[in-house]
């Protein structure tokens, strides 16, 4: 269920973890930053870390290649994925320390309407509404809202081999679509930030800002901070 954290060099005042947190969910689209995000979080607050097992997924490069083709096949496995992952989350002590994660259950169903229609989306959602009643809610959500341009500059920055080719209009679309889920999301307390104007991974200022937002009281519905790369 859980990765080590990846060593990190420690942020100097840097809040600690948030006792009013049991389970922190990173969320979006393609390079975002979710990943990078989680692993500073649960590097700096030593706590579980939980990421998602994209390269694992063996339809991933062929979707990739031919998304028609390969949509069905590559979003079951991603949906059985997660699930298994949930469930184990979901089991875990309550008395542990924070879990920090790098997406939440919901992203399954973003990527599946983007990808699937029809009988095969039909099929798809009838699933998720089976499974989603029995994986757990995160008491956070971070949505790090940033644009298709830095999504695309992000994605050629780490250099995948299967994302090389990456397609501008799906990331595009990809963007929007998770824009217009979380203008309606009401599930958990949410933090909107925008991801395409800080830089939480090399500037320890913006990473401290971000790390004090999180660490702030929140209350239920949607906060909004607008913190900018100094």
């Amino acid at each position: 269920m859980t990765a080590d954290p990846p060593p990190e060099v420690p942020v100097p005042d840097a809040p600690g973890p948030p006792d009013v947190l049991d389970y922190l969910a990173i969320e979006g689209a393609i390079g975002a930053g979710t990943t990078s995000l989680a692993q500073r979080l649960a590097a700096c607050w030593t706590t579980d870390l939980v990421l998602e097992q994209f390269e694992d997924n063996p339809f991933l490069e062929r979707f990739y290649q031919n998304q028609e083709r390969w949509a069905f096949q590559t979003q079951l496995a991603f949906l059985a994925s997660r699930f298994r992952q949930q469930k184990d989350l979901a089991e875990r002590d309550l008395f542990r320390d924070l879990v920090v994660s790098d997406y939440t259950f919901d992203k399954d169903r973003i990527f599946a309407r983007q990808t699937l229609s029809g009988d095969e989306h039909q099929l798809y959602e009838s699933l998720f509404r089976l499974m989603e009643p029995t994986v757990p809610t995160p008491d956070l959500v971070v949505y790090l809202k940033s644009s298709p341009d830095r999504l695309m500059a992000n994605i050629a920055e780490r250099d995948r081999p299967y994302e090389r080719d990456m397609d501008p209009d799906y990331i595009a679309r990809l963007h929007e679509a998770y824009n217009q889920y979380f203008r309606q999301y009401d599930r958990t307390p949410l933090l909107i930030v925008n991801a395409a104007e800080i830089d939480f991974v090399d500037n320890p200022d913006d990473f401290r800002a971000l790390a004090r937002q999180i660490n702030s009281p929140h209350a239920s519905g949607t906060r909004r901070v607008h913190l900018h790369s100094t």
